[in-house]
């Protein structure tokens, strides 16, 4: 009861002297406000941009193994003349590799040209043909909203059919039904059999809308599947409750076995896997928050002293009122906590004023770029709770000040 009371009394308090005091007060407020709009912002932006770079990382199977020529991440003293000579994976390692697997649950094999879909007085540049066996559609998540996959005897038989993206099917069929007509492809025609659901922009550049998905037995006719320049790779998902290490592991020997490698000679292919980009994701992200910290921390600075002043005259001005509460027997901890509240209260207003112009900001955000940006209930939280840290902190001193004051010469101050 006496929390509450105190409480009151010291919203009241910290109302009355914004008021009184509107210039310094708001100067006071504008650090912590810039302050907490500076460092929630940045955690409010660097979480939606690393949940969204996350679930377009997700998006390639965090239990897939991909069997390629270049490894993802390189170290400081990264030997890329050792890898030159690797030679790509090819269509038959596939095979091998699917024969000798016990804990692989589905193969693919992928190449990926760039190239210009083409009907009629249409065309989209720069799209993906992705040339791929018949089990790609279990590895890589798509959902088919209009026809359908390639069946098997289209994959082995390498039929010339087609599953584009949506970007592919609005830049060629703006007011037609695209499944069953011909696009040109590499000057191929392809017949398209299914139209991909919408993904958005991935930021890591792997962007399905773009992709002309081609079974790759008919691939061989327009592309050179072992050319390094169209990035040939296998890939292998897990079988369900196997960690991708003992996957890792099964195949490195099974790749050895492959590539007849001698046990002192060092692997020429790389195995890569989805958590080596989100651990440099992580990485990347926990730099961006410490630069956050930085730049709000100098304005919460500033704020701090800005509220230890205020709180300072606050307890000048009233210096005889805290000689008539303690001749009536208020405490000492009375006092000190009464205008400790008030100094955390007005230390959250500011920020609370600063976290109002973020969840304004979303809405500007997520206009301008079409990214869904989200003050997180974590965020507000950490935002409030160093709001009531400055206040702790700015408000001690003046609070402690003001309860050792000596009643009689208090009111006397007057």
């Amino acid at each position: 009861m006496l929390f509450f009371t105190l409480f009151k009394e010291s919203f009241l308090f910290a109302i009355q002297a914004l008021v009184t005091n509107k210039l310094r007060s708001f100067l006071s407020l504008l650090g912590i406000t810039i302050g907490i709009f500076a460092i929630i912002s940045v955690f409010t932006m660097t979480d939606s941009l690393e949940k969204k770079l996350r679930d377009s990382v997700k998006s390639l199977g965090d239990n897939v193994i991909y069997i390629q020529k270049w490894p993802w991440t390189f170290g400081p003293d990264y030997p890329w003349w050792k890898y030159i000579n690797r030679p790509v994976p090819n269509i038959s390692e596939l095979e091998s590799v699917k024969r000798a697997s016990a804990k692989g649950d589905a193969f693919a094999f992928v190449v990926s040209a760039k190239t210009t879909a083409k009907y009629k007085n249409s065309s989209v540049e720069n799209s993906d043909a992705l040339c791929v066996s018949h089990e790609y559609n279990q590895i890589r998540s798509f959902e088919v909203v209009s026809g359908r996959y390639f069946s098997e005897s289209e994959s082995s038989s390498g039929r010339p059919v087609c599953v584009i993206g949506n970007t592919i099917k609005e830049g060629l069929f703006e007011n037609e039904d695209p499944i069953g007509k011909q696009i040109k492809v590499r000057d191929s025609k392809l017949t398209v059999i299914g139209v991909l659901k919408k993904e958005g922009e991935s930021m890591i550049g792997s962007n399905i809308d773009t992709h002309i998905l081609v079974p790759i037995n008919f691939a061989r006719n327009i592309v050179d599947l072992r050319s390094d320049r169209f990035d040939p790779v296998i890939m292998v998902r897990a079988k369900p409750g196997i960690p991708n290490d003992e996957l890792i592991d099964e195949l490195t020997g099974i790749m050895r076995a492959i590539r007849k490698l001698k046990p002192i000679a060092e692997d020429d292919f790389a195995l890569n896997q989805t958590s080596m980009l989100s651990n440099r994701i992580g990485d990347l992200f926990s730099v961006v928050g410490i630069a956050g910290w930085i730049i709000g921390g100098f304005s919460i600075l500033v704020g701090g002293f800005g509220i230890a002043n205020i709180m300072f005259v606050s307890v000048r001005e009233r210096t005889n009122l805290i000689g008539i509460q303690k001749s009536l027997g208020a405490k000492n901890y009375f006092v000190l906590l009464q205008f400790l509240a008030e100094a955390v209260v007005l230390s959250i207003m500011g920020g609370l004023i600063g976290l109002f112009f973020i969840y304004i900001g979303t809405f500007i955000v997520e206009k301008l770029m079409e990214m869904e940006v989200n003050l997180t209930q974590s965020n507000i939280i950490l935002g409030l709770t160093i709001s009531a840290l400055i206040g702790v902190v700015s408000g001690f001193v003046p609070a402690y000040n003001a309860s050792q004051l000596d009643p009689v010469e208090a009111i006397r101050s007057n």
